[in-house]
């Protein structure tokens, strides 16, 4: 009975299953498709932020129920296996048509959804090996479509999992009060709060309290670990474009790290400037061409 009632959910919904949230490329906390990479391959990676970004958004919408989210983020699951030829999911058949002229696995689509449908329906999370978990499927799988788009690392994928868990991590604490406000999800471990005396309602005071903000410090700590073994991956990418792409990123994540630890993002979203960001991307290209 469940399954026949996901189908008839998702047949009501093909009008119109995405929910967009306004945000874009803009967003981000890294260049989406910048002039650092291959112009012949900015298009794939044009579509799989397109797609990324519509689960995202069906995840994140408060005004859908869980049973909607699910049932919609399945919709597209089976667009990318080539199960669901339904135009209402245009996003996941343009990204599988992606995926066969790159020979690219659909894995990293599809992980993506999991942890997405996970947003659905857990709002909280223990520990931060359980966070590092969601992540790993959150963003993680971002780092290994483009590497593998740009043909690889001599290191495999352990150091591009670091640098993108880092740069997931870095955006919870930079929404922690408005995930928290907007739809109830938070982030930060539990247990952290826990041994620091802090609780979920402090996100939504006006200010960060001592106890939460040892809980953030906490965070950055095991962001800047991220960080250092994220280190390695300019070096050991085949694609000298995408080395710069990376090290751009790193120069980015650091920089929002050390801001993190100096503001408070309860008192506004901690970002870079457009001229910061753009410094960022600049000094990270020029150091990773000069050693690739």
């Amino acid at each position: 009975m469940a399954g026949n009632e996901e189908s008839m959910a998702l047949t009501l919904m093909t009008s119109g299953v995405e929910a967009p949230s306004g945000k874009d490329a803009a967003y981000e906390n890294f260049p989406v498709g910048s002039w650092l990479l291959p112009a012949a391959l900015r298009p794939h990676i044009a579509r799989f932020y397109a797609y990324a970004r519509a689960i995202d958004d069906i995840a994140d919408d408060p005004a859908l129920s869980p049973e909607v989210k699910i049932a919609r983020l399945d919709g597209f699951a089976a667009a990318i296996r080539g199960l669901n030829s339904d135009p209402a999911f245009a996003k996941a058949h343009a990204m599988r048509e992606s995926l066969r002229l790159t020979a690219i696995t659909p894995q990293h689509c599809l992980d993506l959804i999991s942890a997405f449908k996970q947003d659905a329906v857990k709002t909280r999370y223990a520990s931060w090996e359980e966070l590092i978990d969601y992540c790993n499927r959150s963003a993680a799988p971002v780092g290994r479509y483009l590497l593998d788009l740009h043909g690889g690392s001599r290191d495999g994928y352990a150091a591009s999992d670091a640098l993108c868990n880092a740069l997931q991590v870095i955006n919870h604490l930079q929404d922690c009060q408005a995930d928290y406000r907007q739809i109830d999800r938070v982030y930060l471990p539990l247990t952290w709060l826990d041994e620091a005396g802090a609780t979920v309602s402090d996100l939504d005071l006006g200010a960060t309290t001592p106890a939460l903000r040892r809980v953030l410090e906490q965070c950055l700590a095991g962001t800047e670990r991220l960080l250092t073994v994220a280190a390695a991956l300019p070096s050991a990418l085949r694609s000298r474009r995408l080395a710069m792409e990376s090290a751009a990123i790193l120069a980015i994540a650091r920089r929002l790290t050390a801001r993190l630890r100096r503001e408070d993002p309860l008192a506004e979203r901690v970002q870079l400037s457009k001229p910061a960001f753009a410094w960022c991307c600049i000094r990270g290209a020029v150091a990773a061409g000069l050693r690739v």
